[in-house]
């Protein structure tokens, strides 16, 4: 088994390495399907024996999210619990959603004091840190003596049996469709700041959310813009993720500015992620956009299932795919696109 990566072992010119690796099904459910918070839902569930498979150690929380909102912005709180309650699963809502008044959001989140007299605590949901991941998965990789290429960049797929594309935007070429969506976070040291949990600002024009990791470290983050712009974040991208950070908390008005960083998430036109087999010897597994960190033990699992299927036997040709594929969890995310005959 062989891995062909054109980036380095630690993922610094990925996606991957720039998300806050929020796991939230409930607040993206603002902006995300049902088919998106359920895969969020099922997969949260997961990320913790993952992580205690991985040889590495990697920080994984779940004290929730808590959504809160300034006086002039009062109007964005009804849309967005609208929202959740169209695109959430019902038992996820029900479960997870907590108005707070008053001292309960200080209580909630001490260290807001008193300057968010509403917000909503969403108890169940998580965060990982993204970079330990990556490092964790490629310890993991080799530990299984799997053949390691980074910084390797192929044209062709290789000559094997059977191969897996999980290229991202990489792969445009054999998926059109594709297209990037880009993001802008900065990461910033703050001591004395002390956030338990994720905060999202509910906000018009950039609903901005503050990711806290290990030692003060936060990411901020809030645009998404159409386009494969890979260029270094502007200056008004900058002033107003910092703006509305210190808007939250003054105490971001002293914190270091590690790292301003922008990456483009691969997306497909319908926003949903896909796992498609070619029909011979290739799958293909892409359009994961702004969840990949939420949705990726699902979907994995998915390919990984279709993959063994596909190398066991179990499916030959298109009419024995549609057949699999019914009785698949997440049929919804399987295509086949080619009749051609397995090799």
């Amino acid at each position: 088994m062989a891995l062909y990566d054109r980036g380095d072992a630690a993922g610094t010119q990925s996606a991957a390495w720039v998300a806050a690796a929020m796991l939230a099904p409930l607040a993206e459910a603002a902006s995300a399907e049902l088919l998106i918070t359920e895969l969020g839902a099922a997969s949260l569930e997961r990320w913790p024996g993952f992580i205690a498979d991985m040889p590495e150690p990697v920080f994984f929380q779940r004290n929730g999210t808590l959504v809160v909102w300034h006086a002039g912005d009062r109007a964005e709180a009804p849309l967005f619990e609208r929202r959740l309650r169209a695109n959430a699963p019902s038992a996820l809502f029900q479960n997870g959603f907590v108005k707070l008044s008053g001292a309960q959001v200080a209580a909630a989140e001490p260290s807001l004091g008193t300057r968010f007299p509403q917000g909503w605590l969403l108890p169940n949901e998580g965060q990982l840190d993204n970079r330990q991941v990556l490092n964790a998965l490629g310890a993991g990789l080799a530990e299984r003596n799997v053949d390691l290429h980074w910084n390797t960049t192929i044209d062709t797929p290789p000559d094997a049996h059977f191969v897996i594309d999980c290229r991202g935007l990489g792969g445009k070429p054999a998926w059109p469709a594709l297209r990037g969506i880009r993001g802008e976070v900065a990461r910033v040291h703050a001591p004395g700041i002390g956030l338990m949990r994720p905060v999202r600002l509910l906000h018009p024009r950039y609903p901005l959310y503050i990711a806290p990791k290990q030692d003060d470290l936060y990411v901020i983050g809030a645009t998404e813009v159409e386009g494969e712009d890979m260029s270094p974040m502007s200056v008004r991208s900058a002033l107003e993720l910092l703006s509305a950070a210190f808007a939250v908390h003054p105490g971001f008005g002293e914190a270091r500015i590690l790292e301003l960083n922008s990456q483009c998430r691969p997306t497909l036109p319908d926003h949903r992620p896909a796992i498609v087999w070619d029909g011979a010897r290739t799958l293909r597994v892409n359009g994961l956009y702004r969840h990949g960190y939420m949705i990726a033990p699902e979907v994995a699992d998915s390919a990984r299932a279709l993959a063994e299927a596909l190398l066991g036997g179990a499916i030959t040709d298109p009419d024995s795919f549609d057949d699999w594929r019914g009785r698949a969890r997440w049929s919804a995310l399987l295509r086949c696109e080619h009749a051609a005959p397995v090799l």
